[in-house]
């Protein structure tokens, strides 16, 4: 759906140590104050502290003043500022220096052309939730965009698991570990795993156990709005969970953890003409033809 809000309040932040990060953020700084945008940069780009357009600001002030927030860097810069800006209502608009850029769509070569559209209202907004796990008897949560996963840490080691679904049992299972994600993260780690590829308009959350025992073991799609626990059921074992593999916590013993649907949403900003499946087709190699080794 295409949006008429124009935007006049713009920050530019990074996670990635590419080398065109910093010339790319002074194209985009060049861009932005030709047309009277008021511009401004994270402790990400400290580098820009010496231009006269764009001033550093504090996350926090971030969150309260910017209307977009523009990402340079591959889908792991999209992941960092999804759970520091874009849980706290701030719209992302990735540049994407990475391989794949499921997330961050707009390449260095369509910079100038793409962004003057965005920032005059050309683009589509897509919408996708965050999961939320917490461990009991621990006040502390945790988000993801991801996927949540829960494995031993080590290599070659099991545990021991129960998964229970709006407090129905669902199986026990030996494993690697599980992973647990949105339709975001299904074109990541649990497309490496052998998960199922889900449209981000789908409301669902995929259960995938990784290295399983068991060889009936399948994924698991189950909606949105599900409460999900998982049991850690060995006294002696540890474990780690993950969250879009940037944070993590050790767990040792018997433990349980709850995942279910966050409030908080992330706003992606598309430059118009995006599409899921377009994406997919250029990125995962749909409908490549098959190279005959003959000729």
């Amino acid at each position: 759906m295409v949006k008429k809000k124009k935007f006049s309040k713009i920050t530019l932040s990074t996670s990635s140590k590419d080398k065109r990060v910093f010339s790319i953020a002074k194209q985009i700084i060049e861009i932005l104050s030709s047309v009277d945008i008021e511009i401004s940069h994270d402790k990400s780009l400290s580098d820009l502290n010496k231009s006269k357009y764009s001033k550093l600001v504090s996350s926090k002030k971030i969150v309260t003043s910017s209307d977009l927030l523009i990402a340079i860097g591959g889908d792991g810069t999209i992941l960092n500022c999804s759970r520091i800006y874009g849980s706290k209502g701030v719209p992302l608009l990735g540049i994407n220096l990475g391989k794949l850029g499921f997330l961050s769509d707009i390449a260095p070569n369509d910079v100038t052309t793409s962004l003057l559209e965005v920032i005059n209202g050309k683009y589509i907004t897509d919408n996708r939730f965050f999961l939320e796990a917490s461990i009991k008897e621990d006040k502390e949560s945790f988000i993801a965009l991801n996927e949540i996963v829960i494995h031993s840490g080590s290599i070659a080691q099991m545990i021991e698991f129960e998964i229970y679904i709006n407090d129905a049992f669902v199986y026990k299972q030996k494993a690697d570990g599980v992973i647990i994600n949105t339709p975001t993260g299904s074109t990541a780690y649990s497309l490496s795993g052998g998960g199922p590829i889900v449209h981000p308009e789908v409301e669902a959350i995929t259960l995938l156990p990784m290295f399983p025992q068991s060889l009936s073991s399948s994924s698991l799609v189950v909606k949105d709005s599900s409460l999900i626990k998982v049991v850690l059921t060995k006294s002696g074992s540890s474990c780690q969970v993950s969250f879009d593999s940037q944070d993590k916590i050790n767990l040792k013993g018997k433990k349980e953890i709850t995942i279910s649907k966050s409030s908080s949403q992330l706003t992606l900003i598309h430059p118009l003409g995006h599409d899921f499946y377009g994406g997919c087709r250029n990125k995962l190699g749909w409908s490549m033809g098959i190279v005959n080794p003959s000729k």
